[in-house]
């Protein structure tokens, strides 16, 4: 399954950042991911709403989720695990028969 992950630096994360560099922090980040049994497609640094962005392989949501409650529990960042979905995908959510009423809409 493929995630994005979206990482904000907290204060403490962006002095971390900024002794140890990008390189070494963008290692600790594919080491997570592979020692999960997952695989780094990309990674880039930002600057804006977010700081650092990781498009990547797990083996799914559980340990999207673990890895998530991992980082974010070090204290160093914040962040955001968006699973992402392939067109197929969709293709075959659409299709699927689900009944919805929107709110204040009679039928």
């Amino acid at each position: 399954m493929k995630f994005l992950a979206i990482a904000t630096y907290t204060t403490q994360g962006v002095s971390g950042l900024g002794k140890e560099g990008g390189t070494r922090r963008a290692e600790v980040v594919r080491a997570l991911i592979e020692n999960s049994g997952g695989q780094v497609e990309s990674l880039y640094f930002s600057f804006g709403e977010h700081d650092v962005y990781v498009l990547c392989d797990l083996r799914n949501n559980v340990v999207a989720a673990a890895l998530s409650i991992a980082v974010r529990a070090a204290g160093g960042m914040d962040t955001i695990m968006v699973p992402l979905l392939t067109p197929e995908e969709i293709d075959e959510a659409a299709k699927l028969p689900v009944t919805y009423q929107a709110p204040g809409r009679a039928e």
